[in-house]
């Protein structure tokens, strides 16, 4: 049973890379045969795997955070921060960087910043003579780090995985905060030695064009996001900064960033923000049907110990200064051709509490050498990311240049880094 779990999801990501079909229906599928025809489960049983915690977090998060897309008051903002850098085109790629770092981290999410910003991007690319890989590696890296802020839609995801596998709700912000740190880092240190070693160069030339000023929604629309990230944050950190504070302990325990979510879209709802019907049809349903059908399938392999066993073995027959650079790696070899918040996630965060213990490794190591391996290679024409960059390209551009580009240079790149930043980290922590 153990071994076909693991056969289903390989399949399923085999299956859904070559039909083009979610994964999600796939897992989803197997879990049910393997289920009830291999370990005599009840429907019902099988039913309730489904993560109902996971689904609705995410579901209430972008629901709110759509009303922002809808009024285009985030890619407003985008052009506005690129804007900024006009005198400094040596700059263009961090500041598309930042500019995609914090739409992301405002709540905008992986796919939908790459989305919108992507498209923006590689007609800058082709308006300033910048590289198309730096351009494509700028906009991926920011969306990635800033979806991994605590309150955005990775973060969201990276803490309910955690908790899900038994961490308290305390710790699993910690090491989400770990993740994004890291996270954003290793770019601003990748593009800063490219700007450091481009800084003489006159090729990149921005037009001195101003965009237009954010109207009375957009501005009600951004107020609202900043009002509901400092809410969600500012009880997590006041806790840690005084955890025997028991009023503070109290509502901390009590503020949940779901149901604040759907307060502030009702909130949004009654101010006339946003379309309600295009608000909702902006929720990333593809994204939810994957990681919710991934983890009923990862749930059947937790109930058969497949976590312990592996976690075991990498434990015995692994040297343990190795783990987290083979955990690198295999996450990085993965997301060439799955999604990091789908598959790779769902499928190892489950392992780490186990792993921790068996190899007395740090567990926040382990989760950031997951998450910065998978990031480090989502620019893969064969991940979402790069996929999304090829999708965004001009029509006159040569796309299997930019194909060859983008996977045999910008993910080398991408992983170099990703091995150079544990080596360090090792040392610090």
């Amino acid at each position: 049973m153990t071994l076909l779990i693991l056969m289903a999801l390989a399949l399923s990501i085999g299956l859904g890379y070559i039909t083009k079909i979610n994964i999600g229906f796939f897992t989803i599928v197997f879990a049910y045969l393997i289920g009830c025809f291999g370990m005599g489960l009840k429907p019902a049983e099988v039913i309730e795997l489904w993560p109902v915690k996971i689904f609705f977090i995410i579901l209430s998060v972008t629901l709110f955070y759509n009303f922002a897309l809808a009024n285009g008051a985030l890619e407003k903002l985008a052009s506005h921060l690129l804007y900024k850098c006009r005198r400094f085109p040596q700059f263009l790629p961090l500041a598309i960087f930042l500019a995609s770092t914090v739409i992301a981290g405002l709540g905008a999410g992986f796919y939908t910043v790459l989305a919108f910003m992507a498209p923006i991007t590689l007609l800058l690319c082709k308006k300033t003579n910048m590289s198309m890989i730096i351009g494509g590696m700028a906009v991926n890296y920011g969306a990635l780090a800033g979806a991994n802020f605590m309150t955005s839609q990775s973060g969201i995801i990276f803490r309910s995985l955690m908790e899900n596998v038994g961490i308290n709700a305390q710790t699993s912000f910690s090491y989400s905060l770990g993740i994004f740190v890291v996270t954003l880092i290793i770019p601003v240190v990748v593009l800063g030695l490219y700007t450091f070693w481009n800084r003489n160069s006159n090729s990149i030339f921005i037009e001195d064009q101003k965009p237009e000023g954010f109207d009375l929604k957009q501005k009600k629309s951004l107020f609202l996001i900043v009002l509901m990230m400092s809410i969600v944050l500012i009880f997590p950190i006041l806790h840690l900064l005084f955890p025997e504070a028991q009023t503070i302990s109290f509502l901390n325990s009590k503020v949940d960033i779901a149901f604040i979510a759907i307060i502030f879209s009702l909130i949004s709802l009654l101010m006339k923000l946003a379309d309600e019907k295009k608000v909702i049809a902006l929720v990333p349903w593809g994204t939810l049907i994957m990681i919710c059908g991934v983890g009923m399938l990862i749930a059947l392999g937790v109930k058969l110990g497949i976590i312990t066993i592996l976690s075991e073995w990498l434990a015995n027959n692994v040297p343990i200064w190795l783990i987290p650079f083979l955990l690198c790696l295999i996450s990085a070899i993965m997301s060439v051709f799955s999604s990091t918040l789908g598959v790779v996630a769902p499928t190892l965060f489950p392992i780490v509490p186990a792993l921790a213990l068996a190899s007395g490794l740090n567990p926040l190591v382990l989760f950031i050498c997951i998450i910065v391996g998978a990031q480090s290679s989502a620019i893969s024409p064969f991940s979402s990311g790069g996929s999304l960059i090829m999708a965004s390209a001009p029509a006159d551009v040569d796309k299997s240049q930019l194909f060859n580009q983008l996977l045999f240079k910008a993910v080398p790149i991408g992983m170099t880094a990703a091995l150079i930043a544990l080596l360090i980290l090792k040392f610090v922590m």
